[in-house]
């Protein structure tokens, strides 16, 4: 967060660009934002756009049943051309978990798996999935009481999971079975192995923490990198933001820092702005571990919350803008899938914003090749989006039966997007094909499932 006391609100510039054109210019306001609720801000653009080429928006589509666990479907490539079945792992991120080059696997953590967590709702659960598999490895309970309705979650860079329940309350799940903690009173560990294979509260022993929160609505969760410790290959002093409300009160939603390893409450900050009723609906951290968050409104507070001094910073979104998802991308750029008006992108070293009008989605994010990866609203699909120069690529549009909603990458560089009725689907950046894992139960998941939001802000560790 750049020099300011607590409390600091700022109104910034913005461009509403259209991708399809070169804009040597951009400049003025926005215009009505639409949506439940509604803010405003102004002045005049002091941004250049060199944000060319037309949208190579090929609509791309796969066909195929949901029959079984795993299913292949293809699609065509943004040529035109048929892709076949998705190609094995994917190397380009680097370093993967697998294929290390030093006693830590060359990536901090030295992680070797990869894991999707997602939220099905309506069962008070959370699906720990293999992204190489596609087998599901564990489905947690996510309260005490089974009716939490979790819905984001977050990994971080030992690979385990926090999942935050709308109802309230936040719990910590182990990735590894042998992190977990053999203390319920049988002898060897007991812990989830599979869909079907679900343990009692207090049976379940890979279950880190759960922090009881009061409030009536909470949403984002999102985890601080930590410190890599190279002698033992793991990250010490990961902290997790959370924030809550209550969706009786007009004003004041409250963002807390929790020790990660046994949730221990550290701090907490109370910010002064509107609450409309859902309170504070996403989150994610840049690479100092400061905190952003949005409300589900248009023209939204955008919120930055300084992790060593908890001083805060507001800053008015354009109108039109009615955020959904948020994502931090490698230089730092705050984005948003709005699914009203358009899809935008903050640059807090600037502090302009970048719309594009006409484009809107929920779920983002970014991918080393290049693009951001947002599903699409009220198409049922993913959109890859230029991460420089805001040109649209390829579409891909997905045979949901509902809203396709969370988007994330694994450390294969697959791109995965949930649904809202039972699917997950791994796509192949390259060539356009997907597949689907489809035993999930209502999920509702759009913030960093697999950790790699986080990985891409902080860049290579250890």
């Amino acid at each position: 967060m750049g020099a300011g006391a607590a409390g600091m609100i700022r109104t910034t510039a913005w461009c509403g660009c259209a991708v399809a054109m070169v804009v040597t210019a951009c400049g003025g306001g926005g215009g009505s934002g639409s949506g439940d609720g509604s803010a405003s801000a102004e002045g005049s653009a002091s941004l250049t756009s060199s944000a060319e080429g037309t949208a190579g928006s090929s609509d791309t589509s796969g066909s195929g049943g949901h029959s079984g666990t795993t299913t292949t479907a293809t699609s065509a490539d943004s040529s035109g051309g048929s892709s076949g079945e998705t190609e094995g792992p994917k190397f380009d991120l680097g370093i993967q978990p697998d294929v290390g080059t030093g006693e830590c696997n060359g990536k901090g953590g030295g992680l070797d798996f990869s894991y999707i967590w997602i939220a099905n709702t309506a069962q008070g659960t959370i699906t720990k999935l293999d992204t190489q598999t596609m087998v599901e490895a564990g489905r947690y309970i996510t309260r005490p009481d089974s009716a939490g309705s979790p819905s984001r979650t977050s990994v971080n860079l030992s690979g385990d999971v926090a999942v935050g329940n709308r109802n309230g309350g936040v719990t910590k799940v182990y990735a590894r079975p042998e992190d977990c903690v053999d203390g319920n009173g049988t002898p060897g560990l007991q812990t989830s192995t599979g869909k079907d294979d679900i343990l009692a509260w207090g049976e379940e022993e890979c279950v880190a923490w759960y922090v009881p929160m009061a409030y009536t609505t909470q949403r984002p969760v999102a985890w601080t990198a930590g410190t890599f410790d190279e002698d033992t290959c793991s990250y010490h002093d990961q902290k997790l933001w959370i924030s809550g409300a209550m969706n009786t009160d007009a004003m004041n939603i409250d963002v807390v820092l929790i020790n990660g390893d046994d949730g221990a409450i550290e701090n907490m900050v109370t910010v002064p702005i509107a609450v409309n009723f859902y309170g504070a609906y996403g989150g994610a951290v840049d690479a100092e571990g400061d905190f952003w968050f949005m409300t589900y409104t248009s023209g939204s507070p955008l919120v930055e919350v300084d992790l060593d001094t908890l001083d805060y910073e507001i800053t008015m979104m354009p109108a039109e803008v009615h955020p959904y998802g948020i994502t931090v991308d490698h230089a730092g750029r705050v984005w948003f899938g709005a699914d009203i008006g358009a899809t935008a992108r903050y640059d807090p070293a600037t502090t302009t914003w970048m719309t594009i009008p006409g484009t809107t989605g929920l779920g983002i994010q970014e991918h080393p090749d290049g693009y951001m990866w947002m599903g699409t609203f009220p198409t049922t699909g993913i959109q890859a989006i230029d991460v420089e120069t805001l040109a649209l690529g390829p579409f891909i549009a997905l045979p949901s039966p509902s809203q396709t909603k969370g988007v994330s990458i694994d450390f294969y560089g697959y791109v995965w997007l949930v649904d809202m009725t039972q699917t997950a689907w791994r796509i192949d950046p390259d060539t356009l094909a997907f597949e689907s894992y489809d035993e999930l139960d209502s999920p509702y998941t759009y913030s960093d499932m697999t950790g790699w939001g986080l990985s891409n802000v902080v860049g290579p560790q250890g």
